[in-house]
């Protein structure tokens, strides 16, 4: 890569609106004018900045049903750019597109590229609940570049069993990985508190985060007023929060762009590398072993690889946060310890700093800029998460120029992103599985009321298939998978009205 083709991160904005209400609240357009400029400004640029744009690409927005939503911005900003972007669903994303761009730099094919996301499901709900028309920007001349693919998270099947949203699947994860650490539910809920308490100490000092404060571990895992079960072991204030107002932005350009646009040096953040990955086994319910994420390893190892560090040679961490698992899981792969000084959230994580749809690493990626740029010298890793630990993104990065060997280093898993292997593939799920099975993981969902609704088992037949089952309907038999670890029980598996069903033996 030509010095002059490096990819520095120059400018970015965050935007957090609280107390906006439909119809007055802006309408995401408007949002993402608003820190598209701010990015600018941050640069030390403006209106200059702005005029150079050749690439800008929009994080794709929930509800937002424009036909080009890039052009609309740019006509805002007075931009012209010769490359119009519009992502795919995913958390990871906006990592995975700055990667992508800061490849198209370093070839000297994009000299000044914005990045732009806005997360309106608040003001969808309430419009919703309130029977309020949004009228929001449509429109848009041409078709943008889609960036990424756009594919369902959840199978059929797994619908069928329950397992629709995140908040149903990802606590199959987190029973599992809590099994395979061979930890009690009680230490296991302490554990967690400790995690997502510290979390929220970090929310509590981000201005833009959704809900600065800082909550004790028993507040953030005890079940109470305000804080309800929603599925075995997650409470309400451990989910990723969805309904909030939030737009970032981040300005990337080449060092050479930057230099002759005069960006103060201490303004500009270097891209070292970065890597994208995704698991063999799409659907969570086929995953070989639900305490294991070869791909998540294989992404951030192989970022790390190309910037020519190891991980105990960065200063600052934002491990994706949309639940518990997540962070856990990135903490496994990575052999760091879940108490790690460095800290694992630069913004406190999607539970409490918001999880703003697709944008998150978007605003992860802004703080990290900041941290970095009040800290000098200092390297930075940030990563994402699309659907359920399903793909994965990392970056590294750093106020420092890359060193010009980077990329040289043999780290385990550090093939590039197409040969990033997970073995083995898949566990694909017998439709009709009946006889004697031992669970692997599972949950219970409940209702808003508290009380417990629906059991979802995985496991393995006894000629080793898995399988999906729901528990019967049975409350004590529910509660009962609440209160005792179920990871290994037997029990025995039939039909009910085309569904599978386990009865616990």
């Amino acid at each position: 890569m030509a010095v002059e083709c490096s990819p520095v991160l120059v400018g970015a904005s965050q935007l957090t609106l609280r107390d906006a209400r439909p119809p007055e609240a802006p309408e995401p357009l408007v949002m993402m004018e608003r820190v598209a400029r701010e990015a600018a400004a941050d640069a030390g640029l403006g209106e200059r900045a702005l005029a150079e744009i050749d690439t800008l690409a929009v994080v794709q927005v929930a509800g937002w049903r424009a036909r080009n939503g890039p052009r609309l911005l740019a006509e805002k900003l007075g931009a012209h750019p010769a490359r119009e972007i519009v992502t795919a669903v995913g958390g990871e994303m906006p990592i995975t597109l700055v990667n992508h761009i800061a490849g198209l730099v370093s070839e000297g094919r994009v000299r000044v590229a914005l990045i732009a996301s806005s997360n309106n499901f608040r003001t969808l709900s309430l419009a919703g609940k309130a029977g309020v028309k949004l009228d929001w920007t449509g429109g848009g001349e041409g078709e943008p570049e889609i960036f990424g693919l756009n594919r369902p998270g959840s199978s059929e099947r797994e619908i069928d069993y329950g397992l629709r949203m995140p908040a149903q699947v990802y606590p199959i994860f987190e029973n599992a990985l809590r099994a395979r650490r061979g930890l009690d539910l009680e230490s296991h809920r302490r554990r967690v508190g400790a995690l997502l308490s510290g979390f929220s100490a970090v929310a509590a000092e981000n201005p833009y985060a959704w809900f600065p404060t800082a909550r004790s571990a028993d507040e953030i895992t005890r079940p109470g007023p305000g804080n309800r079960m929603v599925a075995f072991p997650y409470t309400k204030y451990m989910n990723a929060v969805l309904e909030t107002e939030q737009a970032a932005a981040v300005l990337m350009m080449s060092s050479q762009a930057a230099r002759e646009l005069g960006v103060p040096e201490q303004q500009q953040v270097h891209w070292w590398g970065g890597a994208h990955a995704e698991e063999a086994a799409w659907n969570a319910s086929e995953r070989p072993d639900f305490a294991e994420c070869p791909a998540l390893r294989g992404a951030v190892k192989t970022a790390l690889a190309r910037a020519g560090v190891g991980i105990d040679d960065l200063h600052h961490m934002d491990f994706y946060s949309c639940f518990p698992v997540a962070v856990e899981m990135a903490c496994e792969m990575l052999g760091i310890d879940e108490a790690d000084p460095r800290g694992l959230t630069v913004t406190g994580g999607l539970p409490y700093a918001g999880g703003p749809g697709n944008g998150y690493t978007l605003h992860s990626l802004a703080m990290m800029m900041d941290r970095l740029r009040t800290q000098p010298g200092t390297r930075g890793l940030v990563t994402g998460n699309g659907w359920y630990l399903t793909k994965h993104s990392a970056l590294v990065a750093s106020t420092e120029p890359p060193r010009p060997d980077r990329g040289g280093r043999s780290e385990p898993d550090a093939e590039p992103d197409a040969a990033i292997v997970m073995r083995p593939a898949t566990a694909p799920v017998i439709e009709d599985a009946a006889g004697p099975g031992t669970l692997e993981t599972y949950t219970v969902l409940f209702e808003r009321s508290g009380a417990p609704e629906r059991g979802i088992v995985l496991g393995r037949t006894r000629e080793g298939g898995r399988f999906l089952a729901n528990l019967p309907a049975d409350r004590s038999l529910l509660e009962t998978f609440t209160a005792r670890e179920q990871v290994g029980r037997r029990g025995n598996l039939s039909s009910d009205s085309g569904r599978c069903v386990f009865d616990p033996a």
